[in-house]
Parts: C-alpha cells; sequence; structure tokens
C-alpha cells in the first residue's frame, strides 16, 4: 500500500505541477517569442482545452479496458509532450504541444481515482485517497513557484525537469504500481461488504484473480462494449443531469473558476509589469501566495467540522469580494501578496465544500462527476485566459483581472444562493 501511495502522490503531483507551470513564464515567452502579453492566456488555455477533449472520452473507454496500463502509457506520453514544450520556438508550436500535453494528463490522471478503490480494501481508501488530493494541493502551492525559479536556468528548463521527473515516475510505475485486470469489483465506502475479511478477499482477488472473475470481467466488457460509445456517454450525462441541481451547481463551479484561474494566470505578468519583479522574485512572491493556499487546505478540516459548511461558503465568497474589490489598489507587492495570500487561504480551505456539493448530486455516477468537475474547471481556465489576457492590457495594472475576478466571485455566489447550496 505504501508504493500506491506514493506513486498517487507523485503523479498527480506531477501533473498538477504541469497545469500551472507555463503562467510565470509568460512574460520571458511573450518576450522570446514575440507574441502580444495578451495571448499568453492562450497556452493555459490550450492546456486546458486538451484536457477537457480528452477527460469526456478517456473515462468511459478506459472503463473497458486494464487501467494500470492506461496510466502508464498516460503518464509516459504526458512526460514526453511536456519536456518537448522545451523545443518549441514559436508561439504556435508551443500551443500544439500545450494541448497535446493537457490531452496527456486526462488519459493519465483520472485513472488514479479509478484504481484506488479497486485494489484497496474498504476501510483503507479515504486514507489512499488522500495521497493525490495532497499532491494536488502541494503542486498548487508549489505548481507556478517552481516554473519560475527553474526558469532563470533557462526558459525550457522548467519543462525539462517536469518532463525529466514525469519519466522517472512512468518506470516506477512499470515497476511497482498493483497489478489489476480490468473491470474489478471496485470496493467503496458505498459497496455493502459482510465484514473485514470480505473486504480483504476482494482486494485479494482484485490483485490475483480467479479463473471466474476474469471471466465474469470479460463478459462484462464484452457487454459494455456492444453499446456505442456515444450511447453510453450520452446515456450517464443525461442520467446525471436529470437532476435539477445539477446545472445549477456546475454552471455556479464554472463561474468561480473562471475568477480563480484569472487570478492564477496572469498574477506574475501583474507582478512582472507593476512593481518590477524578476523571476525569481516572482517565484518567492508566488510562494507566499502558495503557502497561503496550502495552508487553507490542511487546515480547512478544523473548520469544516465546526461550523455549517453553507455558512463557510457564504462568508468564503464575501472574503474573496473584498480581496478582489480592493486588491488592484496595492500600493507595493507586500501588500499584493499578502490579499491574495488571504484570499488563497480561503481557496484552500473549502475547495472541498465545493466537491462535496458536486459528489452529493449521485450516489451512483461518482466517476462522471469527477469527470465532469475536472472539465468544469478547465473549461473556467480557458475562458479566463482568453478573456483574462485582452484585460490585462487594455487596463492599467490588475484592474481587469480583479474586475473580471470580482463579477465571477459576485455570480458564482448568486448562482449557489439560488441552488440552495448554502443552507446547509
Amino acid at each position: 500500500m505504501k508504493k500506491l501511495v506514493t506513486l498517487s502522490f507523485l503523479v498527480m503531483f506531477l501533473i498538477g505541477t504541469d497545469t500551472f507551470l507555463v503562467s510565470p513564464l509568460i512574460p520571458m515567452l511573450s518576450s522570446k517569442m514575440s507574441f502580444p502579453l495578451s495571448h499568453g492566456g492562450w497556452l493555459v488555455s490550450a492546456y486546458a482545452i486538451g484536457y477537457c477533449i480528452a477527460a469526456l472520452v478517456a473515462g468511459p473507454v478506459s472503463d473497458g479496458l486494464n487501467r494500470r496500463s492506461v496510466l502508464i502509457c498516460g503518464v509516459l506520453l504526458f512526460s514526453l509532450s511536456t519536456a518537448a514544450c522545451a523545443l518549441a520556438t514559436t508561439f504556435w508550436m508551443l500551443l500544439a504541444l500545450r494541448f497535446i500535453t493537457g490531452l496527456c494528463a486526462a488519459i493519465g490522471s483520472p485513472q488514479i481515482w479509478a484504481i484506488i478503490p479497486q485494489v484497496t480494501p474498504k476501510e483503507h481508501v479515504a486514507t489512499v485517497m488522500s495521497a493525490p488530493t495532497a499532491g494536488l494541493t502541494i503542486a498548487t502551492m508549489l505548481g507556478v513557484p517552481i516554473g519560475s525559479f527553474l526558469s532563470t536556468n533557462g526558459i525550457g528548463m522548467p519543462f525539462i525537469v517536469v518532463g525529466g521527473a514525469s519519466l522517472l515516475v512512468t518506470l516506477a510505475l512499470v515497476l511497482m504500481f498493483p497489478r489489476i485486470p480490468a473491470n474489478t469489483p471496485i470496493t467503496t465506502p458505498n459497496t455493502p461488504q459482510d465484514d473485514g475479511r470480505a473486504s480483504a478477499k476482494t482486494a485479494r482477488d482484485t490483485m490475483y484473480p480467479t479463473p471466474a472473475l476474469s471471466a465474469s470481467a470479460g463478459a462484462h466488457t464484452k457487454a459494455s462494449r456492444e453499446i456505442p460509445l456515444a450511447a453510453r456517454l450520452l446515456q450517464s450525462y443525461r442520467q446525471l443531469f436529470a437532476n435539477p441541481k445539477a446545472c445549477p451547481f456546475f454552471l455556479a463551479y464554472f463561474v468561480f473558476q473562471i475568477g480563480n484561474f484569472a487570478v492564477m494566470t496572469f498574477v506574475s505578468s501583474w507582478f512582472s509589469r507593476s512593481f518590477g519583479l524578476d523571476q525569481s522574485q516572482i517565484g518567492v512572491a508566488l510562494l507566499v501566495i502558495g503557502v497561503g493556499n496550502c495552508t487553507g487546505a490542511f487546515g480547512g478540516p478544523l473548520l469544516t467540522s465546526r461550523y455549517s459548511h453553507g455558512r463557510l461558503l457564504h462568508w468564503s465568497f464575501v472574503v474573496y469580494l473584498l480581496v478582489y474589490a480592493f486588491v488592484a489598489f496595492s500600493p507595493n507587492i507586500a501588500v499584493a501578496c499578502g490579499m491574495l495570500c488571504v484570499s488563497y487561504l480561503i481557496s484552500g480551505a473549502v475547495f472541498p465544500l465545493f466537491i462535496e456539493r458536486l459528489q452529493s448530486l449521485t450516489a451512483t455516477q461518482r466517476g462522471t462527476v469527477s469527470t465532469l468537475t475536472n472539465v468544469t474547471m478547465y473549461a473556467g481556465s480557458t475562458l479566463a485566459g482568453f478573456v483574462g489576457g485582452p484585460l490585462l492590457v487594455l487596463l492599467p495594472g490588475f484592474w481587469g483581472i480583479a474586475c473580471l475576478a470580482f463579477i465571477a466571485m459576485a455570480l458564482s455566489l448568486l448562482l449557489w444562493r439560488k441552488a440552495g447550496a448554502l443552507l446547509h
């Protein structure tokens, strides 16, 4: 189990880091490749679009395959495409490579969440799931600073380091990751089990399938493949959105991520343009903000265990609105970092509450909800990249991005409230 925990953490940490890797490089890339600063957000959006497209298809397709093999292939392709970004010499070449990297990330990362319940006894699923969650959380804190610090040794260095590290993790997956057959029974807290021995038996059958179990899995696979993929996708999503709360919940989350990613994507450009920070100084500033996010992530359970989740979400949006109403007035980098640190501390604390609300939509389609949650997040990132770039150029300082974030947070608050998500 230790190998599973460690490798799950590393995969999600590296993919999460790559998600935010390009943001602090936008000013340098704009200068080197001679493209307008307003186009910098396209590089973030290209990755997000690639991820969205692949995620909607890769999940259902992988249900009929060996997830371990899909995971290894996905991480291998991810490592190669990330490293290849260092070879880009033009904006359009880098844009295409970021799109391909997003595609590859969406093939590998969802397999982690699906494999853990397959190879882990019921009583340990939640514990093991915390490893990839921690990987993403820490990547959120360190991804942007890592890109900023590594870029001091060359604009391509961040891509080479992350790609090389991912290649080593791919090798570790081949050598140490648990072997699983396709379509093994998934052990989750909602899956009925006779007792602890039943959970252990499920885990043993997962690792060492009997001929009967393998035959059953093969029959299930054959039956599922008889239904066209498009029909399976449509049926799954139609069933989920039959819940009247599904549309407003996902719309509220989408609008929130527009504001969240707009700030995250262009804050480095603001620090460089308005405060004259170099790459190392930007890295330090972003690390301070990231520490706030990580502190909120690890300290959040203290709040969520004591207070109403609906009330916490409500007051979190109040803090967001206050921060984004005044952050553009920041007279120096210390004030700007302090205000954004507060904002992302709140994000780290309440992010699980957003996921909780979305997962509450269904008890039988957790995987579909997880996929749509990721797609919604990256769709918000895509729109933030396209809209935020021109706003950054048209308006002085951080005014364009701050206004976009303020409007997004206000609208998201209204949508969550109207959907009844803040009542409990």
